[in-house]
C-alpha cells in the first residue's frame, strides 16, 4: 500500500534578523516619549508599552511557524505606530496658532516627529516589500519586489564577483530608502516599481515636508 505523501516544509535560504526592526520600533517609542504630553494621546509611555505587548506575541508567532498570525500582528504594530505619530503631528500643527507650547519644545518636537516619519516608513516597506520579511527568506535571491535596488540590476556574474550572489534587502536597506525619501523626497538610487509603494512614499514626502516647514518656521520665530 503506497505511503501518502509528506509535504516538505518551504526551504528557508536565509533567515532575516528582526533585531534591526525591533530597534526602529523601540526608537519610535522613544521619541514619542520626548514629545510633550500636550502632543500625545495619552501618557508618553502608552506608546512604548504597546509595541512591547504587540512585538512579543508577534516573534513568538514567528518562531512557533504561525507566519500569518505574526503577520498580522506586524501590521497592527505598524499600525499603532503610524496612528500615534499622524496624532502627533496633528495636534502640532495645531499647537502652532494657540501658543500653548514653548517655542523651542515645539521646534525639538517637529524634529522628533521628522526622525519617527523616518522610522516608521521604513518598517512599513521592509514589512510589505515582496510578501514580507519571511516571504523573502523562502527565494534564493531577490529578483522580484516593490522596489528595484542597485543589487538586483547587476548581472550574475558581477553579482558573484562582488560577493553579491544569492542577495536579499535586510531592514537597513529600507532604513536608508526610507531617509532619502524623507530627506531628498526621492528614492535616489532606488526605482518605485508599485503602485503601494509610490502612494506610500508620497505619503512619507508630504509629512516630511510639512514637518520641515513646521521646522524651518519655527525656527525663524525663535531667531
Amino acid at each position: 500500500m503506497p505511503q501518502p505523501s509528506v509535504a516538505k516544509p518551504p526551504k528557508i535560504y536565509s533567515h532575516e534578523p528582526r533585531w534591526p526592526a525591533l530597534l526602529a520600533l523601540l526608537a519610535v517609542g522613544g521619541l514619542h516619549l520626548t514629545l510633550p504630553e500636550p502632543l500625545t494621546v495619552g501618557p508618553g509611555w502608552l506608546l512604548l508599552v504597546l509595541i512591547a505587548v504587540l512585538w512579543v506575541p508577534s516573534i513568538l508567532a514567528h518562531r512557533a511557524g504561525l507566519v500569518g498570525a505574526s503577520n498580522i500582528l506586524g501590521y497592527l504594530l505598524s499600525g499603532v505606530v503610524t496612528m500615534a505619530m499622524v496624532f502627533s503631528l496633528v495636534l502640532l500643527v495645531r499647537a502652532l496658532p494657540a501658543h500653548k507650547e514653548a517655542p523651542i519644545d515645539l521646534l525639538r518636537s517637529a524634529a522628533a516627529l521628522w526622525f519617527t516619519n523616518i522610522l516608521v516608513f521604513a518598517s512599513w516597506y521592509w514589512r510589505l516589500d515582496a510578501g514580507g520579511p519571511h516571504a523573502r527568506s523562502l527565494r534564493e535571491v531577490h529578483s522580484d519586489g516593490a522596489f528595484l535596488f542597485p543589487q538586483m540590476a547587476q548581472q550574475h556574474i558581477a553579482k558573484t564577483n562582488l560577493g553579491g550572489a544569492g542577495w536579499r534587502p535586510g531592514f537597513v536597506d529600507y532604513l536608508f530608502l526610507a531617509f532619502n525619501t524623507s530627506t531628498a523626497l526621492s528614492p535616489a538610487d532606488t526605482g518605485v516599481l508599485s503602485r503601494w509603494a509610490k502612494g506610500l512614499m508620497m505619503v512619507q514626502s508630504t509629512i516630511s515636508l510639512s514637518t520641515i516647514v513646521l521646522l524651518a518656521g519655527r525656527a525663524v520665530n525663535i531667531l
